[in-house]
């Protein structure tokens, strides 16, 4: 049986960041098993073809349970499966949240987790091109750059936005949230920078870590209440590995509860339902899930200046060539954050802008030129879980996300549209303007509103909070401030599940501060794990 001293479960944002920080001791042996394969489709590098992976091999392909608030769909939820996760098939915009985000997460019984002790985490992932301040570094590993080509419809959104009242931000990640402006990306010379590129690629040559691609985990092994290793199979073969000091596991906010789950850790009643023996009754995995929900508003563009004839040769050439042009968008171009009239201390709706039609997540094609907004939920109160489906690992589980099931989510959505809608028909937008497609012109009550909500709301890819951080009091947490799992040994889980509140933003650059944060907590933790050579067994004894 191979030994490692630590086992890393997904090669996604987290998973690649501890890869890089854990193997960075040469005395120190990693092996990371992934799902997915290589990154190596150009489409993934490409910026403005990420929607290409859609319902590809790349992609996990999950969807919702029929969601009662928006009108009994089953919604499509695109995840990452490759190297690099979701980062690898994201639109690459690099927002942080909120300060006081963090900060709630602090006063949650999460010490060390407030803005001030992030911020660091932040910085030192991060190699800003404008350049070092306060708020920003210039030493990470993860590019974070102004676009290369922006759009000029994008350009006219923020204009709009100012002149239906609201301030420029050139900086979403500075002193301030609130405003509009274009968004900073995670891009090195005009291509995609992922967590894979980042921090993955630059640490393969390492003989002390080992990477797996294409490898389905089925279970976590336990000796008595520690992690001892885990059961995988490679090729068709069932195989095991051992880690000497612990299992971590990185498989995102829909996969870290399942494996969980289906090792003997969760909620007792649900395991036994599908005889997986119990190993520890911890009622909070899987609860807790939060997304952030966006609904279209669309207009025809009545110039031919939108991304709908991005995809030419010339345009291919100098994409290849000098790195510039429309092939470098990452669609999602501008945006902003703004307070409604029913939001507390932070805003509480999000707004991406993209100068194409972006309908169902870009799978419905609409001929001609177009733009859209969408106004996005960043403070839902609705708040669903993850649920196994069956005991086999490769049956995808279920997802209740809940979304609208607190009515007041709804309203603010409603106050979104509106307030999009404001900045449209604003004076900048006057030459480009044509027929509103989505709601369209018939749905002016709040009732027209909210049913276009119902019918039209997907997921702006945000999944969070399915193994709760928190104080050992809290009966819904799941693992505690240092990522360790409650009631168990030798396993800490390392991703976006961990989040107690999910943060008022985009959520990549956010999981890969949770990773640095946590490489930093292992590494200065003392290790008196001896090394065994005993057979797992996968149950508890």
């Amino acid at each position: 049986m191979e030994s490692y001293d630590y086992i890393i479960i997904g090669a996604g944002s987290a998973g690649c960041v501890m890869a890089n920080r854990l193997s960075e001791d040469p005395a120190i042996k990693v092996l990371v098993l992934e799902a997915g394969g290589p990154d190596t489709p150009r489409d993934i590098h490409m910026p403005i073809a990420f929607g290409k992976l859609f319902q590809t091999a790349c992609d996990w392909n999950l969807h919702t349970e029929p969601e009662p608030c928006v009108s009994g769909r089953s919604l499509y939820w695109p995840r990452g499966k490759m190297l690099g996760g979701s980062s690898s098939m994201n639109a690459m915009i690099y927002i942080r949240g909120n300060h006081k985000d963090y900060d709630q997460w602090r006063d949650l019984g999460n010490p060390g987790w407030g803005f001030s002790d992030v911020l660091p985490y932040f910085k030192k992932a991060q190699n800003q091109e404008r350049g070092p301040s306060e708020y920003h570094g210039v030493d990470g590993p993860l590019n974070v750059a102004d676009q290369r080509s922006p759009n000029p419809l994008s350009e006219v959104f923020i204009e709009a936005a100012q002149e239906a009242g609201f301030s420029r931000n050139p900086d979403f990640n500075g002193a301030s949230q609130e405003g509009f402006g274009l968004y900073q990306v995670t891009q090195r010379g005009g291509k995609r920078c992922s967590a894979a590129v980042a921090y993955l690629h630059p640490a393969m040559s390492r003989p002390n870590l080992t990477v797996r691609t294409e490898v389905q985990v089925n279970r976590i092994l336990f000796e008595g209440q520690r992690a001892r290793g885990v059961s995988f199979v490679d090729k068709g073969q069932a195989m095991q590995a051992h880690a000497d000091r612990e299992v971590i596991l990185s498989a995102g906010a829909i996969g870290s509860p399942q494996l969980l789950m289906l090792s003997g850790v969760g909620p007792a009643a649900q395991l036994r339902k599908f005889d997986v023996p119990v190993v520890c009754d911890l009622p909070g995995v899987g609860e807790n899930l939060q997304d952030h929900p966006v609904v279209p508003v669309a207009h025809e563009c009545t110039q031919p200046v939108s991304l709908a004839s991005a995809e030419t040769l010339l345009n291919l050439l100098r994409f290849l060539l000098f790195r510039q042009g429309p092939l470098t968008s990452n669609v999602g171009e501008g945006g902003g954050f703004i307070k409604t009239s029913l939001a507390g201390a932070t805003p509480d709706v999000q707004f991406h802008f993209g100068p194409a039609y972006f309908i169902n997540h870009g799978l419905t094609p609409i001929e001609g030129h177009g733009f859209t907004s969408g106004p996005t939920l960043v403070r839902p109160r609705s708040v669903g879980r993850i649920q196994l489906r069956s005991a086999n690992p490769q049956d995808s589980p279920r997802i209740f996300a809940n979304y609208y099931s607190d009515p007041r989510d709804l309203d603010v959505m409603v106050e979104g549209i509106k307030i999009t809608r404001m900045i449209f028909h604003a004076k900048a937008f006057e030459k480009y303007r044509g027929r509103e497609t989505h709601p369209g012109d018939a749905a002016q009550t709040d009732q027209e509103l909210r049913a276009h909500i119902c019918k039209m709301s997907e997921t702006l890819y945000h999944p969070v909070g399915t193994c709760k951080m928190g104080a050992s009091k809290d009966p819904s947490a799941v693992v505690d401030s240092e990522l360790r799992v409650f009631g168990v040994e030798g396993l800490r889980v390392i991703d976006a599940s961990i989040m107690p509140i999910v943060p008022g933003g985009n959520t990549n650059a956010p999981t890969i501060m949770v990773a640095e944060k946590a490489s930093d907590m292992i590494r200065k933790a003392p290790q008196t794990v001896k090394k065994e050579e005993a057979v797992l067994t996968g149950a508890a004894r």
